[in-house]
This record gives structure tokens, C-alpha cells and sequence, in this order.
């Protein structure tokens, strides 16, 4: 297990310390200036998706996770952020070009670049993935990308905070079990 996990750790901090900087500054820069919110990813991907939108909450932005029975409809002025690590998954793809018709900024968080997702969004976060023999026996399917995918979006947290001068007290009044 050590060796497994020691594999992981390796691979996710690769794959995080890769991403571009400005690909940062973009995302950071739309979620501000962005009226509402809209996040989405399939399976795990969504799962990671999901957990960014509580912190979104926490923060104080109107955020909504595609899909749900409350989601309104996204519109100009908005930002879709999605999550799918070959960018072809097909309903993600779907939202993306659905989101880029009624005019709202779409982000995507993708290991492909070349992919039908990064071709149909505004900015494409590149989380890139080492695909090794080893990686089939200590990280199957998706994992270390959806492992990266939720640590680089945490990561980004603490600068959202700072841009918007909230700590982690102000976040807490917005924790879903008000402690």
C-alpha cells in the first residue's frame, strides 16, 4: 500500500504543479466576475465537481451544480465550469456547447486539450495526467486525474478567499451544519 501510495501523491502533485498559471489567473479572474456560477463533470469528475461547489457556496457565490432538480438555466454572463479528464465524455461536451451558445464563459478542467471539450470552451485548465504501465496497478481509470482535479480546486480556494477578503470564520456562517 505504501508503494501505491507513494505512486499517487507523485503522480497528483505532477499533474497540479503543471498546470499554467495564467489558466489559474483566468479561472480565478471569470469565477469573480461571473453572476452565477454553473459546475459540472460526470461520475467522479462530478463528485469533485460537487465538492467545489460547496466551497463556491462557502465563499458567497450563487453556484449551481448542472444537473440538479434546482439548477436554473445558464445565460450570458454566467461561467460553466467542467470537469472530464478525456474532454469527450458525451453530456459533458453537450453542456459545453449548450453553455457557449447562450453566451456563458465556459472553463474546462480536462487532461485533453485536443479534445471536443477544450475545442468548445474559453479556457482550457490542462491537467495533465502521466499515462505509465504503473498506472493501471496503482492509480486505475481516472484516479489520479479526478484526485488532481479536486486538490487543484481546493488550491485555488485560498486565493478566492483572499480576492474577496473572506476568512475561514465568513465561510463558516455558510457551512451546511452552522458550526
Amino acid at each position: 500500500m505504501s508503494a501505491t501510495m507513494d505512486y499517487l501523491l507523485d503522480a497528483v502533485r505532477r499533474s497540479v504543479s503543471a498546470v499554467h498559471q495564467d489558466d489559474v489567473i483566468k479561472l480565478i479572474d471569470s469565477i469573480v466576475a461571473a453572476k452565477t456560477i454553473f459546475v459540472f463533470g460526470i461520475g467522479r469528475s462530478g463528485l469533485v465537481g460537487q465538492s467545489f461547489c460547496v466551497r463556491l457556496v462557502q465563499l458567497g457565490f450563487d453556484v449551481h451544480f448542472v444537473g440538479d432538480m434546482t439548477t436554473p438555466i445558464i445565460t450570458e454572463g454566467d461561467i460553466t465550469i467542467l470537469i472530464s479528464n478525456t474532454g469527450n465524455t458525451m453530456s459533458v461536451v453537450q453542456t459545453a456547447n449548450i453553455a457557449s451558445r447562450v453566451g456563458s464563459k465556459v472553463i474546462s478542467i480536462t487532461d485533453n486539450t485536443d479534445s471536443k471539450l477544450a475545442i468548445a470552451s474559453d479556457v482550457v485548465v490542462h491537467l495533465p495526467v502521466n499515462r505509465d504501465k504503473e498506472r493501471s496497478k496503482c492509480a486505475p481509470l481516472g484516479t489520479v486525474f479526478e484526485t488532481a482535479a479536486g486538490i487543484f480546486l481546493d488550491s485555488t480556494i485560498p486565493t478566492l478567499m483572499e480576492r474577496l477578503s473572506k476568512t475561514e470564520s465568513d465561510m463558516r456562517k455558510r457551512h451546511a451544519i452552522w458550526v
